[in-house]
């Protein structure tokens, strides 16, 4: 089990037990959502198509007792009676055939449109959830349920709509019939289906958990693979595909030696209800001649309950086959709802707002927020940045700095103090208007796998192309869309088609680009040389006018003309002031910038020496 896996098994530990399987198909049943009518009219469709097949059978032993009688008498047929039942029989025979093509006709429309309709209502969920789900989930993981969860919620649709639900209804109905038909053979097919779900039970309660062990490897498998192909420069680079392969084949290898038990258990479970089905014929036509010959069962009731039967034994086999698939599938449904029950951390409040376009005048007071409960990242932050200031940001890796921002943001809520905009509480204002109005540049650059303008235009999907070259070159990213043939060139899964600095700079060309009143830059130039970094500085002074810039920074010489450092330290605000003044204080700052600028010029050969000297 990987370190991304416990937040979901646990959750599926906990639902396990009480979702019973019932409960769990009735919440298949009910994301049919709209189309339920549809649904509604399918079932009744499936009543009446039983209903056809039950007079076959019925019709087929009255035939049998008019020959039979006929014969037996030495009297011509009665034509009207048979031919009368004949065209029954045939009737039937057709509404049954017409009936089953438009059940299983719009079945197979309505499963595929609701497979669709949940697999875009899941992604869109999955989206919404906080970064802390997605920091213990692994993407392959959630990729693997979704998919695997609209795929059983399809089948389970497919074939409720198609045969289960005929089938079901058959059995109820042909039992309590067949009582009435003749009670002493329809003792045999109540004795058939006792034993039938007297083993399907044993067989449930058997492999329950050998089941849900399988749909942990499964996912393992699905978790394993995608961390692989998701690092695969670093596979390559180190030498690591034949481990990661065997690695892989242990996986499965594991996944099948959980697998093949239960896969063994349900084939011993078919050769039984196969056997038993068997024999109840046998007995059947035993019983029947005996009940014959003492007056007790016409030789059309004898056919007739073979025929019911072998109707009994082809429902049971399906629901045999329904009863594994839902089993089958169960773990992995159970895996789905577990995500879609998972309540987004944050929602709009009732009364919340859209302010439009904000100033940008941002107050943190008392503010603060912890990931475990126990340790706080920040801790009482108290601070201000008024419209068009540069706010900086420094302090050791894990500080808080980054957190801080990220309330900023509502990437989390604080559990104590308030975050105002404009004096607003950003609690009170609409997750997507406020976060219209802040542009972030990640530490992590991030981008999707499509072409530089579609990149571009995430946070302004109407920019022209104009505006999309003027951002670029703000960024100085205007050498990567001219060298890559265009804004219509792609950039790979996660950039990789790029440099890490071609990224970093186009990930800030995109935060121009939506011209936001507030601008996070997290480590913004850590990918840049020492030229595009001085190019970009300038660049940046005139795109930060009249917006408040909040910069995070370990390389203090990029914020030397900040309007104001905040100094962090175990989560707290230790210092506060302009460059200069910090470094006249001789406190936390001063430390740091000694350290820094002493160290810089040699590890970096000379990069920053100007900035160093220009500090000092």
């Amino acid at each position: 089990m990987t370190a991304t896996a416990p937040l979901l098994e646990e959750r599926q530990a906990q639902s396990g037990g009480a979702l019973g399987l019932l409960r769990l198909y009735r919440r298949v049943i009910d994301l049919l959502g709209p189309e339920t009518s549809l649904g509604l009219m399918l079932a009744i469709g499936n009543v009446a198509l039983v209903a056809a097949q039950f007079a076959e059978p019925i019709l087929f032993g009255r035939v049998i007792d008019v020959l039979a009688g006929a014969q037996a008498k030495g009297a011509t047929l009665d034509w009207p009676h048979l031919s009368m039942l004949l065209a029954a029989w045939v009737g039937f025979g057709i509404f049954a055939i017409v009936s089953g093509t438009l059940v299983a006709l719009h079945a197979d429309r309505l499963a595929h449109r609701r497979r669709q309709a949940v697999l875009t209502t899941y992604f869109e969920h999955v989206l919404q959830l906080p970064l802390s789900f997605h920091g213990t989930t692994h993407s392959g993981r959630l990729m693997k349920v979704m998919l695997q969860g609209t795929d059983a919620l399809w089948w389970l649709w497919l074939g409720f709509f198609r045969e289960h639900f005929a089938t079901f209804v058959s059995l109820i109905v042909l039992l309590p019939l067949s009582i009435y038909l003749n009670w002493r053979l329809a003792l045999l097919l109540i004795a058939l289906c006792v034993v039938f779900a007297a083993l399907t039970a044993g067989m449930l309660k058997k492999t329950e958990s050998l089941q849900s062990s399988v749909e942990r490897k499964y996912s393992d498998v699905a978790e394993r693979a995608s961390d692989a192909l998701g690092n695969v420069a670093l596979v390559q680079s180190f030498t690591r595909v034949e481990a990661e392969v065997a690695e892989l084949r242990k996986q499965v290898n594991l996944l099948l030696a959980a697998q093949i038990p239960v896969l063994s258990w349900w084939a011993v479970l078919t050769v039984l209800t196969r056997a038993g089905t068997t024999l109840t014929i046998l007995v059947i036509i035993i019983v029947g001649t005996f009940l014959h010959a003492r007056g007790l069962a016409t030789l059309g009731e004898v056919v007739m309950f073979m025929n019911f039967a072998t109707m009994i034994i082809h429902r049971l086999e399906q629901a045999v086959g329904f009863v594994n698939g839902l089993f089958m599938n169960a773990p992995r449904l159970r895996e789905f709802f577990d995500v879609l029950d998972t309540a987004p951390a944050l929602r709009d409040r009732p009364d919340a707002i859209d302010p439009g376009r904000l100033r940008g005048r941002v107050e943190f007071e008392n503010v603060s927020f912890s990931y475990d409960g126990r340790m706080p990242a920040v801790r009482d932050l108290t601070f201000k940045a008024e419209p068009g200031q540069c706010v900086a940001l420094v302090g050791a890796t894990g500080a808080g700095k980054s957190t801080a921002l990220a309330l900023l943001h509502r990437a989390f809520d604080p559990q104590a103090g308030v975050i105002r905009i404009d004096g607003i509480d950003i609690r009170d204002i609409k997750l997507a208007a406020l976060r219209r109005n802040i542009g972030v540049v990640f530490q992590e650059t991030l981008l999707f796998n499509r072409s530089i303008a579609e990149n571009l235009r995430v946070g302004k999907p109407d920019a022209t192309e104009e505006e999309m070259r003027e951002a670029a070159r703000q960024a100085q990213a205007l050498d990567i869309i001219d060298r890559e043939n265009g804004l219509a060139a792609a950039v790979g899964e996660r950039g990789r088609a790029l440099s890490g600095g071609e990224r970093q700079r186009l990930s800030i060309a995109r935060a121009l680009l939506k011209d936001p009143p507030i601008l996070i830059l997290d480590e913004a130039t850590s990918a840049m040389d020492a030229v595009t970094e001085a190019k970009f500085q300038a660049a940046i002074a005139t795109a930060m006018r009249n917006r408040t810039t909040f910069v995070i920074a370990h390389r203090l010489a990029t914020v030397r003309n900040a309007d104001c450092i905040l100094v962090f330290d175990h989560g707290r605000i230790v210092e506060s002031g302009t460059f200069d003044e910090l470094l006249r204080r001789g406190g936390r700052f001063a430390e740091l910038a000694a350290a820094q600028f002493h160290l810089e010029p040699a590890a970096r050969r000379g990069e920053e020496t100007p900035q160093a000297a220009e500090a000092s």
